[in-house]
């Protein structure tokens, strides 16, 4: 999941995030410890999500996943004023399947360990 966030932030959308924040007047933090950090915040979402799908299938751990972790930073992120909703075109669908992909590979290892 971390290599896909990398590719579409770095690669995809970062102009988006440099771009809206000089709009307001700000720098994007593209500092080595931010990258750390969204690291971080992968590891738990991914950690969260293996554990949702022990209970719910992997659509469903996608959603709630989703929605929590990606839906819930973003309104976080509008409501302090940096979030340029641009970048929601490819961040929406491509969360979504990234989530997805993430479920579907969690609920598979579970079953493995099971067998």
């Amino acid at each position: 999941m971390k290599v896909s966030e990398i590719i579409r932030n770095e690669l995809l959308i970062k102009h988006l995030w440099v771009n809206g924040f000089k709009e307001i007047g700000l720098s994007f933090p593209s500092n080595p410890i931010n990258g750390a950090i969204w690291g971080v915040w992968a590891f738990i979402f991914v950690s969260i999500l293996a554990c949702l799908t022990t209970k719910f299938d992997a659509l469903k751990s996608t959603v709630i996943s989703w929605v929590m972790g990606f839906v819930l930073l973003w309104i976080a992120m509008w409501n302090m004023g940096v979030m340029p909703g641009e970048l929601l075109f490819w961040a929406v669908p491509w969360s979504l399947i990234e989530v997805y992909i993430a479920a579907v590979i969690c609920v598979r290892i579970s079953a493995n360990q099971e067998a």
